[in-house]
């Protein structure tokens, strides 16, 4: 009876600490690679939060410790709101990377119109492989994990109850859009390589011989060279991807 007396003693601060977790947890799921994909059932999400919940609350519940009372609600309610988007977005733009990536690299190619898959983001057929084939990696590299010590340490970049500075938001948001933006440049660069290869030679071609019709001979030319680059260059792209992801799970808040 008396260990009965002392968990429904510690019971209501329990659950606030909980609800406190949650909010920050349950926004980050909303956004994050892979648990918030929008293919991932809403009910499968709340469990997932929930779990990632059970595991980050007792690593950060000292930094929590007397943080929630009335008047303080409100507060709690925006600040770690804003705190769990931010981080999940932060993530999500590296996949953004890969879905840029493969849009460039589709339309440098001329693969932008074929092989597509029914998606509920359509995008190019090389795009929704590379983005498959990126969180199959990051998964199979334990993504739970370091999205569980993410959250943990997102309590020190962004401290539960105080709202986010709005510059420094922005700031944080421009850094990570430009990291995105030049990271798919990078891994779209031998599409774009072979496209200009391409043109260039096209463009000697129809110069040397006017009357041939130089489209009907190029356009599958390109194409085939596309795919057969996709096969040689995609196993060497995506470990550069994840190393630059891994990086941002370490430190999503850092400059690029």
């Amino acid at each position: 009876m008396t260990g009965l007396e002392e968990i429904a003693a510690r019971a209501p601060e329990t659950l606030a600490l909980a609800f406190l977790v949650f909010l920050r947890v349950g926004a980050a799921m909303a956004v994050l690679p892979a648990f918030g994909e929008r293919t991932v059932p809403a009910r499968v999400r709340l469990v997932l939060a929930l779990a990632f919940t059970a595991v980050v609350a007792p690593a950060v519940s000292p930094a929590l410790t007397g943080r929630l009372d009335g008047g303080a609600l409100v507060t709690h309610l925006a600040s770690e709101t804003v705190a769990g988007l931010g981080l999940g977005l932060m993530l999500r733009l590296m996949i953004m990377a890969l879905q840029t990536a493969g849009m460039i690299a589709a339309q440098a190619v001329s693969l932008s119109q074929i092989l597509g898959l029914p998606n509920v983001e359509p995008q190019p057929a090389i795009g929704y492989l590379m983005t498959t084939a990126g969180l199959a990696l990051a998964a199979m590299a334990g993504l739970h994990l370091r999205v569980a010590e993410a959250l943990i340490l997102s309590y020190e970049a962004l401290p539960p109850g105080v709202i986010p500075d709005g510059a420094l938001i922005a700031e944080w948001g421009v850094a990570g859009v430009a990291r995105a933006f030049g990271l798919a440049f990078s891994l779209a660069a031998p599409f774009l390589a072979a496209a200009l290869v391409y043109n260039v030679a096209l463009g000697a071609i129809s110069k040397a011989m006017p009357q041939l019709m130089v489209a009907l001979v190029g356009a599958p030319a390109i194409t085939l060279a596309g795919l057969a680059l996709a096969a040689i260059t995609l196993p060497l792209l995506l470990p550069v991807w994840m190393r630059a992801f891994d990086a941002v799970l370490a430190d999503p808040f850092a400059a690029p």
